[in-house]
């Protein structure tokens, strides 16, 4: 089985939140930082990685993201907070894939 994540994307402002899956994390978070990700990531500049669970097969990947996808806002923040409190950016332009 394949080592796949789940994620979840903000704004600068932290306004928006979008969560997604991928067995390909580099490829998908260089496509994030490069403006291709998702036209939802494109529309509202989404592209700072907050938070990410690594899974060891896509099924539980997208089980969990679409738990996530379910919340209302207050508690995927609580869920992000948890491991990174200040929301902080998780991925740099520079950063190597």
């Amino acid at each position: 089985m394949k080592e796949s994540y789940i994620y979840i994307l903000s704004n600068k402002n932290r306004s928006v939140f979008y969560t997604g899956v991928t067995a390909d994390f580099s490829t998908r978070m260089r496509s994030h930082l490069e403006g291709n990700g998702s036209i939802f990531c494109k529309k509202y500049n989404v592209n700072e990685l907050i938070y990410y669970e690594l899974f060891m097969n896509i099924t539980d990947a997208i089980q969990r993201e679409k738990e996530i996808k379910g919340w209302r806002r207050e508690k995927k923040l609580d869920l992000i907070k948890r491991r990174n409190p200040e929301l902080k950016n998780l991925l740099k332009r520079g950063d190597k894939f």
